[in-house]
């Protein structure tokens, strides 16, 4: 569903801040997969989730999501195949618009448009239950506008409108690193729902190593541009923390995991 084959990125060529984010990066997610990706800060993970969803251009190989190569599509055209949900709660949902008519756009995105005004009961309806996955409420507040939920329930909700047309990859870039741990649970719970109910190849950053390991099927490690760690199946799934971090010593060929990786 996903093929990365051998990308570089190098942002500020030539200057003092020059920085070679991505080098020789290459990466093939099958149909159906969930990915965690973790590693230190300026590792390139983001910096991959961004070359997929065509915020960055790269500067050679090539990217192909579900047969097509979208190497050379600006963002806007690689977006009917991508659903993303960033780390900053506000940035998924319009929040003077009610629950409702935040998932009329979401369901509604890329089709025809017609005079027509309005939502139909039979799309209330559905909403209600999509909206009753989340196991959050919200399919009691339809009504209500976005503005007035707290982070977790805006993320959630994001979430769910991001999936809603079924994308054939769900990128999740640290979607729950501004909750609450409490709330941080909810959302990624909804997030294994809905990943399982709907079959979604799925790339998900995380800085904390305990989700990285407890969701998925898979989980890859990254390292200065490089993926250094990756497993799956069961050897992922008897993974601990403290296995983690030996296996990024082994890998990076340094004992020094990232602050951030540490304390999470």
């Amino acid at each position: 569903m996903l093929e990365i084959k051998n990308i570089y990125k190098t942002f500020n060529a030539g200057t003092v801040n020059e920085k070679k984010a991505l080098k020789d990066l290459s990466l093939t997610l099958n149909d159906g997969d969930f990915v965690t990706v973790i590693g230190g800060n300026g590792a390139g993970k983001s910096t991959m989730l961004n070359s997929v969803a065509g915020v960055y251009s790269v500067d050679s190989g090539s990217i192909l999501i579900d047969g097509v190569d979208v190497t050379e599509l600006p963002e806007y055209k690689r977006a009917k195949y991508i659903g993303r949900v960033f780390q900053d709660p506000m940035m998924g949902t319009a929040a003077t618009m009610q629950i409702e008519e935040n998932m009329a756009l979401a369901a509604r995105r890329g089709k025809p448009r017609t005079l027509r005004s309005g939502i139909t009961k039979e799309e209330r309806a559905e909403y209600k239950k999509q909206l009753a996955i989340l196991d959050l409420g919200l399919e009691d507040r339809l009504t209500s506008k976005v503005g007035l939920l707290s982070g977790g329930q805006r993320q959630a909700l994001t979430l769910l409108m991001a999936t809603l047309q079924k994308p054939k990859l769900l990128l999740l870039d640290e979607h729950t690193a501004a909750l609450d741990p409490k709330t941080a649970q909810k959302v990624l719970d909804a997030t294994d729902r809905i990943v399982e109910q709907n079959k979604l190849t799925t790339l998900m950053i995380t800085h904390n190593m305990r989700d990285a390991i407890a969701h998925g099927n898979r989980l890859i490690m990254m390292y200065d541009g490089h993926i250094v760690v990756d497993v799956s199946g069961e050897e992922k799934k008897n993974l601990t923390v403290e296995q983690l971090l030996a296996l990024f010593s082994k890998a990076s060929g340094s004992d020094e995991a990232d602050d951030k990786l540490l304390l999470s």
